[in-house]
């Protein structure tokens, strides 16, 4: 008797959690048609590592058999798993999609699971803002008082100023936007759909960006104090919005209480005399007989810090440091700046520090690599960071929309598919764009990129004065817009958390990571932009299951994207069309009688508009 394996037929009834701890109960049930079926495996991988646990038969019954199993794993991110069997003395693996006698199994073809990892529920498939803080909106109406070496806007409406070099001042022009001004803007923010906030740096620093802190104790005068932090905190809240911080802690400025290049603050800093209590913060080394600092990137603003140093740490992370004085005014997460440099027991120490604070903070990091392939920890299970910025499946969208290259989005849908835990893909961001990219209106609007850059956002011309001089002509921004719109719907529904950096939605412009940063332009908004973002935002909010759902890329050629959103409420095909020309809807069998949900331009189940987009929607 030949076994008939139906894969329909064959069930994984239960991979379920037993109380509290990391004991799971694994139990399948198959039709007892399909023949004699013995020695039932459940198989799991981590690592390199496998194990295969022997399920027992538990009883028979309305004709299925079933195969149980209490096991114990270690606390881990991400498990693939499988099961093998003999059914009628003929060996067999039972895998995502199909059966096969055959041992070489792909990690697509492998499901999913993690154990004990746990990322806070208000951070997953949301819709955050990323606002740089003194270029969204002033609240305060008192002039901004005079610092030194700080160059002050006359208005609002005049223009950036470009950057300097690496041993000069950087970004020292400011505008004057504030914490009360983004308080004063949260209906705005919220009619976007938005329920996160993340914030630019905003402790005293010597520069607009604030990545090169003076005093972390202290909220920058310009921003604001912390009274204006918690006022924010706690309106945002009740508004169902949460707060993200960004934390610089790999480096600090020169011109800060800590180094004291220049001799700015009362105290006696790092680079005045290594008896400097400040002096052990920082990363040193010998060379010519004299004690030398590191610089980030060569950059003689940004000094690094040490990350196993003892007494750097716990001014950061201890009780009653930095990140606990920032938690007690309210926010509710941080973002890590530069998070692959910072060390793991720094990372881990940072996690510390956020949940003694708040069982459900978060900690997103700046990595711009895939994290699962940098054999670092600062991903592991209950140590470090609960998502990324992921800039390697933005780089790869921008490179497949601006230069077709598909083989390069293949990958990173590959890599995300497979080497990702879920909850983690669905809590990292992806982002229209960011403070150290192009504008997201001007990367589909020109072709000012660079095919041989290392990422897909890099004018070719890195002359920073062309840069801000650089504006679309008026066909060139309709033709962006109308690719940018494809561009949002697609990250619509991706898995992440999809930000928006301040002003993208209004049309916004900025060659290069400088001009990107212009003041909010409150009067000139485009509105039908402005209302198509509202959309988005919209669809994100109705569409909770795309917060858990599972992604399974099907295919990418140089005319669509095509993949899918599982669920077990619904399932969902996603077609996004990366061409000019109508063409004609690729649509699955199993999809055909699917009920269309949403559409970009006269997309429908027959014909994709040029850069259309449709998303069918049938019952899991």
């Amino acid at each position: 008797m030949s076994a008939n394996l139906n894969n329909q037929n064959f069930t994984i009834k239960e991979i379920s959690k037993i109380e509290n701890g990391a004991k799971y109960k694994i139990t399948i049930r198959i039709p007892m048609s399909s023949g004699w079926i013995e020695r039932m495996k459940f198989i799991i991988e981590s690592n390199n590592e496998r194990k295969a646990f022997q399920l027992d038969h538990i009883k028979n019954e309305d004709g299925f058999v079933y195969f149980s199993k209490e096991i114990e794993l270690p606390t881990k991110d991400l498990y693939h798993y499988y099961f093998s069997f003999e059914a009628n003395g003929k060996f067999q693996y039972y895998k995502k999609n199909n059966y096969t006698n055959d041992q070489t199994i792909t990690p697509r073809e492998k499901w999913q699971m993690s154990v004990n990892y746990e990322i806070p529920e208000w951070t997953r498939g949301k819709v955050m803002y990323h606002i740089f803080v003194d270029r969204f909106y002033k609240g305060r109406k008192e002039s901004l008082i005079e610092i030194p070496r700080r160059n002050i806007h006359k208005s609002w409406d005049e223009d950036i100023q470009p950057a300097g070099d690496k041993n000069g001042i950087w970004c020292n022009d400011f505008y004057g936007g504030d914490l009360k001004g983004i308080e004063k803007k949260l209906d705005y923010i919220k009619s976007l759909g938005v329920s996160i906030l993340y914030l630019s740096p905003i402790v005293l620093s010597q520069s607009n960006h604030r990545y090169d802190a003076a005093d972390y104790e202290r909220i920058d005068p310009y921003v604001g104090n912390d009274e204006d932090l918690k006022s924010l905190c706690d309106k945002a809240h009740k508004m169902g919005m949460r707060i993200i911080l960004d934390g610089v802690f790999n480096h600090t400025g020169n011109d800060s209480k800590y180094f004291n290049e220049f001799g700015t603050y009362n105290t006696t800093g790092a680079y005045q005399s290594t008896s400097s209590p400040y002096f052990p913060f920082y990363a040193t080394y010998i060379s010519d007989n004299k004690v030398n600092f590191k610089y980030w990137y060569g950059f003689k603003d940004k000094v690094v810090c040490d990350g196993n140093n003892e007494k750097w740490l716990n001014y950061i992370c201890g009780e009653g440091g930095i990140i606990d004085k920032w938690f007690s005014l309210g926010i509710d997460g941080l973002r890590l700046d530069v998070a692959d440099e910072l060390t793991d027991k720094y990372i881990e120490a940072i996690r510390t520090a956020v949940k003694r604070n708040k069982e459900d903070g978060f900690i997103i990091g700046e990595v711009w690599q895939n994290p699962r392939r940098m054999g670092r920890g600062y991903v592991d299970a209950g140590k470090g960071m609960e998502g990324t910025m992921n800039y390697k499946l933005i780089t790869s969208l921008f490179r497949y929309y601006k230069f077709k290259r598909v083989d390069i989005l293949k990958d990173a849908l590959y890599q995300m598919e497979t080497e990702y835990p879920l909850d983690f893909l669905n809590s990292s961001m992806i982002f229209t764009s960011t403070h150290d990219t192009s504008r997201g209106i001007n990367h589909f609007g020109c072709d000012e990129f660079n095919e041989q850059s290392e990422w897909g956002w890099s004018p070719y011309n890195g002359d920073r004065t062309y840069q801000k001089e650089f504006r679309l002509t008026k066909e060139q921004y309709e033709i962006g817009k109308r690719i940018y719109k494809n561009y949002v719907f697609n990250l619509a529904f991706l898995p992440g958390i999809l930000s928006i950096f301040y002003g993208d939605e209004i049309g916004m412009q900025g060659l290069g990571d400088i001009a990107c940063r212009r003041p909010f332009t409150w009067d000139k908004i485009d509105y039908d932009l402005l209302r198509y973002f509202q959309y988005i935002g919209q669809i994100r909010n109705t569409e909770k299951h795309l917060e858990n759902a599972e992604f399974k890329p099907i295919d990418v050629t140089e005319n669509y994207i095509l993949f899918e959103r599982l669920s077990d409420i619904e399932d969902n095909l996603v077609i996004i069309s990366n061409t000019n020309d109508f063409i004609n809807t690729p649509i699955p069998g199993e999809y055909m009688k699917a009920k269309e949900a949403y559409h970009l331009y006269n997309s429908n189940n027959k014909t994709l508009d040029s850069y259309g987009a449709l998303v069918l929607k049938k019952s899991a």
